[in-house]
């Protein structure tokens, strides 16, 4: 089954939306990342899935109390990406009671450092693309690889899972790149979670559906959709249950 991972984003401590990577389009949608992981519980979740959006940005660890009060208020695994580049951040985010990184600019600019962190927490390998190009620090630059050629260079890595989005429909809720994502899951033997542009129950479903050689996305990352209402997080999980 595919597994719902709900999304909280911060940037200067509250829970934000970008639109399309833009950080200049960021929308707030509360000051408290507890209680609205706490509510995402409440409903069914199972993964919390949380972007430190300033330490994509710079590097540095700006958002660490809020994480780990979110780590200790909910009994769930919280999935945790953004500024990751290092052994070390790595550790300080699993003291914190993180469950599983994601590592992305690292990954591609120092792509040994990805086993290294594998061998002391699950480690999920992100993969953030414009036009097939995977992009980094933040979604601010190119990178000059595409993310098919570069997914393949970690699948002896240790990885527990690769987490692709598509900036070009991150935030828009106009649906997933079903299309690239499958193109990508039959090219890859990685679980994949796909992260962007889900919008309705029935971009929910669509993801679900998918199968290749008896394999179906590992997960869907969900923000908007939950901050403006559109659906909740247990009709989200009653989606892809469906399915």
């Amino acid at each position: 089954m595919t597994i719902l991972y709900p999304a909280i984003d911060l940037l200067g401590g509250a829970c934000v939306r970008l639109y399309q990577g833009d950080y200049a389009q960021a929308k707030t949608y509360g000051e408290d990342p507890v209680a609205q992981a706490q509510a995402f519980v409440a409903e069914g979740a199972q993964w919390i899935h949380m972007v430190d959006l300033d330490a994509a940005k710079s590097g540095e660890a700006t958002n660490s109390e809020s994480i780990a009060r979110v780590c200790a208020a909910v009994d769930v695994p919280v999935q945790v990406g953004g500024g990751v580049r290092s052994l070390d951040a790595a550790l300080a985010l699993k003291e914190l009671g993180v469950a599983r990184v994601v590592i992305g600019t690292a990954a591609m600019e120092q792509p040994e450092i990805v086993p290294r962190v594998a061998e002391h927490i699950a480690v999920a390998v992100g993969l953030d693309a414009r036009d097939g190009e995977v992009a980094i620090h933040g979604w601010t630059e190119g990178s000059g690889r595409q993310v098919v050629e570069v997914a393949a260079e970690f699948a002896d890595a240790g990885v527990s899972a690769l987490v692709v989005t598509d900036i070009g429909v991150d935030g828009t809720m106009e649906g997933a790149d079903v299309a690239g994502l499958s193109g990508l899951m039959a090219r890859s033997a990685l679980p994949i979670i796909a992260s962007g542009g889900v919008g309705t129950l029935a971009h929910l479903e669509a993801l679900a559906t998918v199968e290749i050689d008896g394999k179906r996305f590992e997960g869907a990352i969900v923000g908007r959709a939950l901050y403006e209402g559109a659906f909740t997080v247990s009709q989200a999980i009653q989606a892809l249950e469906a399915k």
